[in-house]
């Protein structure tokens, strides 16, 4: 029995029962089939995966049942192995006697061929030595043609470079470029791998390099000229516009015109498009390329040079067509529009004192001219360089930059003339630029903003035209001694007067020289006005209405303001302010003559539906209002300074009835004053010199009452009120003599009626009446007023106690009673009335 058989026995020898024997049966005939089967994997699998197979042997625990299995299966091989050596012994013998039969065989024949060989040798060689010539020839003819062959790709390659150097030297890199190129992808390729082909196709990307750079260094110095000489091709361009319109301005200016001319020595082909001509054999650098071409020596000095005439393109052209075939065009677009924007920035940027001239505006817009019509150049004349959408763009800034440069700019003008160059040099740009297509209605709109700082301007010089006008002014009828000074001044002022026709010289107008100075500067103000309209595409309607607008507020507010302060200024004399009205009163009739003048420069009738009226009339009614109004102030106080020097005695003695009495004497230089004074206001209209001398007797019937009650004067005597009893009769003369025509009757004598019937009441002491007839229509003293006369009635009261007080006559003690009983009436009265 087995190591493993026992090891189960073993095992199973614990159990007693019959099932337990059957287990332990069972489980040894399973080992016996697993070793079979581990025998037969190790026979069938190949050494090296032997491992695991063995390892599930020692990973049980009968190894030993195992080995001895082997070992009988190895026996077993052993004596197989055996069986079938002594089968195959036999034939195994007879080969190896066949073989030795062979070798002396081999040996015979080794003989006989060495011996054969030997022979061959001896008699080949004159053979061999006519081979080796042949085959020396055949290699040499073959080296020639492979070096014929060689040189035939070899020549055309260093023809090509050469070529390549004359080009590079002639600095005609475009065409170099395109040589460079075929040498690279036709000439090399076909040359083989020389040295010189090495060399040549490392210097390549250094030539391209080189040509490159040159051209963008052409573009830069291009740039850079046309940056400092753009105000020059501005200038040029807004000269062929301004020459383009003046020829014709009927015919509108064509797109592109100053780009568009072809000049006769210009070629039919487009510069810049391509083309061989223009581009393969462009002449090398020289003066063109710095962007500016000189053309004051041309023989065409009548013709106004066109962009391309000012301008060589070639460089931009040069670099765009280089790039191009670089592969780098995108990389030379964005180069180019940044730098131009670069520069449009610096164009765009005004000096700080562009203000202050003309030619500061001027070299502004040219600047900018100059380099849009650069810009629009390239675009129609390059395949993409800049697009249309790209120029808009830089408009559009350029245009907001241009618009707040130039209303920060007029803002600080204060000369009229400059601002009216300024708009004429705007129009010229606006329409320059729109020529070449760029929307400029910005550019219009903001020209009407200026229109308005452009009429405050006007007002502001007209302003000081009109004081100088009215300081020179020496307000008096303007004599005229010649038929020829008389057709002078009927000239400057539209006066219809057939009286004044047909006086004789010498004679005077009725106006001083303010009239028509004034009437032929509102014309020209009107020129003014006129003048900044021109060529704002407005109609004749707009036209008109902002030249009534304009002179609407000189009218209003310019010469309105001169003339109050004409009329409030100190020292003006009574006769300058009639002079003042008549001035006005003339101008004023002459406001419809400023109307036609209008209509006849904007060809707009003046009854047009919506037409804007002027307000002269108004204007000339209100200062001829203050001038009236202004008089009647000056009368006034210059009645009160003779009113000062009145000195009355108010304790004066009581004259007998019968002795003469004559006016004050400041009364007497009054009435004189005043009669000259009136003497003056013939010329005046009728109601002005009425109500004048009406205002003037007024103020001195209430001047003289306000003595009478001035509180400060506590008596007053009867030869007081008798004195100024006469001096209000010297004053009823004056008013009866009708100082001024057109007074009815005793209309006059109104002005003093209040006064008269107050005196009359005291000196003639007819109380009485008054009191009985008080309140009716016919009542001799209707217009004397109960409180007025008690208020006069106790100062003499006041005089009469101061005087009786040591007095016992029964005269004086019968007067005073009866002022107390007046005094008593009136107070009773004056209680009933309330």
């Amino acid at each position: 029995m087995t190591h493993g058989a026992r090891s189960v026995l073993g095992r199973c020898s614990p159990l007693t029962s019959a099932s337990s024997t059957a287990i332990c049966r069972m489980a040894s005939v399973e080992t016996a089939a697993e070793h079979e089967r581990i025998l037969r994997e190790i026979e069938s699998t190949d050494t090296n995966c032997i491992g695991p197979t063995l390892r599930s042997v020692y990973d049980g625990q009968e190894h030993g049942l195992f080995m001895e299995k082997l070992d009988v299966r190895i026996r077993n091989h052993d004596r197989e192995i055996e069986k079938m050596c002594n089968h195959h012994f036999q034939g195994f013998v007879d080969s190896i006697t066949e073989l030795l039969k062979v070798r002396g065989e081999a040996q015979k024949l080794k003989s006989q061929v060495i011996e054969t060989n030997n022979r061959l040798q001896d008699d080949g060689k004159e053979l061999i030595g006519s081979m080796e010539e042949l085959k020396r020839c055949r290699v040499q003819q073959r080296n020639i043609a492979t070096t014929i062959d060689k040189l035939t790709h070899c020549l055309p390659v260093l023809e090509m470079y050469s070529r390549l150097q004359e080009q590079m030297k002639a600095k005609r890199y475009y065409p170099a470029l395109r040589t460079l190129e075929q040498l690279e992808q036709t000439c090399l390729p076909r040359a083989g791998q020389y040295r010189f082909c090495s060399i040549m196709a490392e210097n390549i990307p250094k030539l391209r390099t080189q040509i490159r750079d040159t051209a963008m260094t052409q573009l830069r110095d291009f740039l850079e000229s046309i940056r400092k000489h753009s105000d020059k091709i501005g200038e040029t361009a807004i000269k062929q516009a301004q020459v383009q319109r003046s020829l014709d301005s009927s015919i509108s200016t064509q797109p592109r015109a100053l780009i568009g001319r072809r000049s006769r020595k210009e070629v039919s082909a487009t510069p810049g498009v391509g083309t061989e001509r223009d581009v393969h054999f462009g002449s090398p650098v020289s003066q063109q390329d710095s962007g500016i071409r000189d053309v004051e020596d041309d023989e065409e000095d009548e013709e106004v040079p066109g962009a391309q005439d000012l301008v060589d393109f070639s460089p931009v052209y040069r670099c765009l067509h280089i790039y191009t075939v670089l592969g780098l065009r995108d990389t030379f677009e964005n180069y180019y529009r940044k730098q131009r924007r670069k520069q449009a920035r610096l164009v765009l940027q005004p000096h700080s004192n562009m203000h202050e001239t003309l030619e500061g505006y001027r070299r502004y817009f040219n600047q900018i001219v100059g380099f849009f019509v650069v810009e629009d150049h390239v675009l129609h004349t390059t395949q993409g360089l800049v697009n249309r959408a790209y120029v808009e763009e830089l408009w559009e800034l350029a245009l907001s930059k241009i618009v707040a440069a130039l209303r920060t700019h007029s803002s600080y003008c204060d000369d009229p003339d400059l601002v009216l160059d300024l708009k004429n040099l705007i129009v010229l740009f606006a329409d320059t630029l729109q020529g070449y297509g760029f929307p400029v209605s910005q550019l219009f709109d903001m020209l009407l903003e200026m229109r308005e700082q452009y009429g405050e301007i006007l007002l502001k010089r007209w302003n000081v035209t009109f004081r100088q006008v009215l300081d020179q002014d020496n307000f008096s009828p303007i004599p005229v001694s010649t038929e020829q000074q008389y057709r002078h001044y009927t000239s400057q002022f539209p006066l219809q007067d057939p009286e004044l026709e047909k006086l004789p010289f010498p004679k005077k107008f009725p106006f001083s020289e303010f009239v028509p100075k004034v009437y032929c500067q509102i014309k020209e103000f009107i020129y003014a006005c006129l003048k900044y309209s021109e060529d704002l595409h407005l109609s004749s309607t707009e036209v008109d209405d902002m030249i009534r607008k304009s002179t609407n507020l000189l009218l209003t507010r310019t010469l309105s303001h001169c003339l109050q302060y004409a009329i409030k200024k100190k020292n003006v004399g009574l006769a300058e302010l009639v002079q003042v009205i008549i001035n006005t009163t003339h101008l004023e009739q002459s406001c419809h003559f400023l109307e036609e003048f209008i209509s006849n420069i904007t060809n707009v009738p003046p009854d047009t539906v919506n037409a804007t009226k002027l307000y002269g009339t108004s204007t000339f009614k209100d200062a001829r209002h203050a001038a009236e109004a202004e008089i009647y102030t000056n009368l006034n106080a210059k009645i009160d300074q003779f009113l000062q020097l009145a000195d009355y005695n108010w304790l004066a003695a009581e004259q007998r009835v019968g002795t003469p009495l004559t006016a004050s004497d400041y009364l007497i230089d009054l009435i004189a004053f005043l009669n000259s004074t009136f003497a003056v206001f013939t010329n005046l209209p009728g109601k002005v010199a009425q109500t004048a001398c009406m205002s003037t007797c007024k103020h001195i019937s209430t001047s003289l009452m306000q003595l009478l009650i001035d509180p400060e004067i506590r008596q007053i005597s009867m030869g007081a009120l008798q004195q100024l009893s006469a001096d209000v009769k010297e004053c009823e003369s004056f008013a009866r003599a009708g100082p001024v025509a057109g007074f009815q009757g005793d209309t006059l004598l109104l002005a003093f009626s209040d006064l008269r019937q107050l005196l009359d009441l005291f000196t003639q002491w007819d109380w009485s009446t008054y009191l009985a007839d008080y309140g009716k229509p016919t009542c001799r003293y209707l217009r004397v007023n109960p409180n007025t006369a008690l208020a006069l009635l106790e100062k003499m009261k006041e005089m009469s106690r101061k005087n009786n007080v040591f007095n016992f006559r029964k005269m004086d003690r019968d007067k005073q009673k009866l002022i107390d009983t007046v005094i008593k009436q009136l107070r009773n009265l004056i209680a009933g009335l309330r």
